[in-house]
């Protein structure tokens, strides 16, 4: 099943992110980015006149940062793109998809199964993404995910990584032996749920000292995880504070956390076969690893997040 994480946060809004959006909109007001004079109200339901690609996002810093991504490798390949960033919720994007007010829009995957279906089982990439086509509105469809994912994940600090000679290629299963000397911290629900702390016991064989309830992945967890309060912590997987402070995720081969792959939601019609190609050719080249980066550049260097996605669109042969 779909983590309730991801259920409750469907548009990533999970506490914490309010920070995170108001960081967009602060990007937004200075006029950096997509935003500067591309679009109108981006709530309008008119769609795009004539031939041009919409690229839409949702509120808050990453999706923005994605659809610059999407937008300007779809200029390299000569499509007229206009964009209406920051929208809001995904039930707000979600309809202006359907009606074609949008033609691409940065979504994903495991959370968009989670909106569309909550039951549903998210057992690997290519049954979530297989399950997600079935639910969709008959005129959307979805591309190819990339392997970056913005997920929650088992984070240590960088002392108890030291301590414990763990790297970012350690797995949770590496955290077996250390996990009853260490305080895992998280929100409240964290502790009682199956993707949470029930599920790295079952899962895993993990059996931590203690656990201190906090926020879900926001300030509170990221303080107490630099101060050391707690060892280790549910952060989410493109968080810049993993950057900042040095931070060390844990990886999950067993998708205890489920998925939520970076992954282009498109308006069927208003999408050449050339720009198809275009976004399946940045999803190819996108990981975690360099969407965590790029995150980084915008939040933590308050780069204009379309300067961030030129660089990155040249850097990977795609401008």
């Amino acid at each position: 099943m779909t983590s309730n994480a991801h259920s409750n946060r469907s548009l990533r809004n999970h506490p914490g992110a309010a920070a995170v959006a108001l960081a967009a909109m602060t990007v937004l007001l200075a006029g950096c980015g997509s935003s500067s004079g591309d679009t109108d109200d981006p709530l309008a339901g008119d769609k795009a006149a004539g031939d041009t690609v919409v690229v839409g996002s949702n509120n808050f810093a990453e999706s923005i940062l994605l659809a610059d991504i999407y937008g300007e490798a779809l200029k390299a390949k000569g499509v007229k793109v206009s964009y209406k960033p920051n929208i809001g919720s995904r039930e707000t994007t979600y309809g202006l998809l359907k009606n074609g007010s949008i033609t691409v829009l940065p979504e994903y995957n495991g959370s968009l199964l989670a909106y569309l279906d909550k039951d549903a089982a998210q057992t690997s990439l290519a049954t979530v993404n297989a399950a997600v086509k079935t639910k969709l509105d008959s005129k959307l469809t979805l591309l190819e995910s990339s392997p970056a994912e913005d997920k929650d994940s088992v984070t240590i600090n960088a002392e108890t990584a030291k301590k414990y000679n763990l790297t970012s290629a350690s797995t949770l299963a590496d955290l077996k032996d250390a996990a009853p000397e260490l305080v895992l911290g998280g929100s409240p629900e964290f502790q009682t749920r199956q993707q949470g702390m029930l599920g790295l016991e079952s899962v895993y064989g993990l059996k931590f000292k203690n656990f201190k309830a906090l926020d879900a992945g926001g300030p509170l967890t990221q303080a107490a995880l630099k101060k050391n309060t707690v060892q280790a912590a549910d952060i989410f997987t493109t968080d810049p504070t993993i950057t900042k402070e040095k931070f060390v995720v844990l990886q999950d081969p067993k998708n205890l956390f489920g998925f939520a792959n970076v992954t282009p939601l498109v308006y069927k019609s208003g999408l050449s076969q050339e720009g198809i190609d275009a976004l399946n050719a940045v999803s190819a080249k996108l990981d975690t690893k360099a969407l965590l980066d790029l995150d980084s550049q915008v939040q933590l260097e308050s780069k204009d997040p379309l300067d961030v996605a030129k660089a990155w669109l040249k850097s990977a042969g795609l401008d």
